[in-house]
């Protein structure tokens, strides 16, 4: 399987496991799993595009420019929400309903970036 498959691959199964941890309570690792699941997409279609997506500087820099690439501000509005719930990981200051309501808007963002990462060149 290639790289960014299994990238794809594991973001979908890691937004899964976010609202399964939600669900259980454990909103520390339901955020983490969050972050993990954007994270992975847009490793995804860096990998992909041929671009660098091993840090976190360069996921956060590859989000933005996908962001101004199809002018669609939501991707780096949303990009943020995913990098808060990374930050609660840490933190643990959220409360379930401001996990849910990241998880949500992740999942929205998944579903934009996917559509970015079917368009980009293998």
């Amino acid at each position: 399987m290639a790289k960014d498959q299994e990238y794809l691959d594991a973001s979908r199964e890691l937004i899964g496991k976010a609202y399964a941890e939600l669900s259980e309570g454990d909103l520390r690792q339901a955020s983490e799993k969050g972050w993990g699941a954007t994270s992975q997409i847009i490793k995804a279609i860096g990998e992909r595009r041929g671009e660098e997506h091993h840090s976190h500087q360069s996921i956060r820099r590859l989000a933005f420019a996908v962001s101004r690439e199809r002018a669609d501000n939501r991707i780096s509005t949303l990009f943020r929400t995913a990098s808060d719930l990374h930050t609660n990981w840490y933190e643990n200051w959220d409360t379930a309903e401001m996990v849910e309501t990241g998880l949500n808007d992740v999942q929205i963002l998944l579903n934009i970036l996917e559509t970015v990462y079917d368009a980009s060149q293998s």
